[in-house]
């Protein structure tokens, strides 16, 4: 069950169970990401609850909180359906390169592919911050490009507490 509500004509928020949601537990694992989790192929408010389902039995990861679910317009490529939109702050021990590898498997494993940019997704999983981290290699820049200027990351991180 979701409930939803109306930002403006173009932007809606959801909530469920899931998102947002707030951890109660201490983690001892090393690093604090924060992830954006988009998609706009198929059921992707299930997907996503799904995803946090996964990511809870995962030994690596502790989710420590996530946002609303964000529905809002696509960005570069316009011709195609609305995306949706969270963030899940977690901790880990992995570190950024082996996370990202872990990111990319999820994302296969939902049924990503990657055609063009800014294409329709099932699935797409973006570090946006790695502790306090900054790195620009060929496969990783952190924090992520860009982010400042996205709806997408800016909406649900407002409601964020950590």
């Amino acid at each position: 069950m979701y409930k939803k509500h109306k930002i403006n004509e173009k932007l809606e928020i959801f909530s469920s169970l899931c998102f947002p949601y707030k951890s109660k537990s201490i983690s001892s694992l090393r690093y604090q990401v924060t992830v954006g989790v988009g998609g706009n192929i198929g059921d992707m408010k299930r997907r996503m609850n799904h995803l946090f389902v996964k990511l809870q039995r995962e030994s690596r990861v502790d989710i420590l909180e996530t946002s609303l679910i964000l529905k809002n317009p696509p960005f570069g490529y316009l011709d195609q359906d609305d995306f949706f939109n969270s963030i899940v702050v977690l901790k880990t021990s992995m570190s950024p390169k082996v996370f990202l590898a872990y990111l990319l498997h999820l994302e296969k494993q939902y049924g990503r592919k990657r055609s063009f940019a800014n294409a329709p997704r099932t699935l797409d999983l973006d570090i946006l911050f790695f502790d306090n981290l900054s790195m620009n290699t060929e496969r990783l820049t952190l924090p992520h490009p860009h982010w400042q200027e996205r709806e997408s990351v800016l909406i649900p991180l407002l409601g964020l507490t950590k």
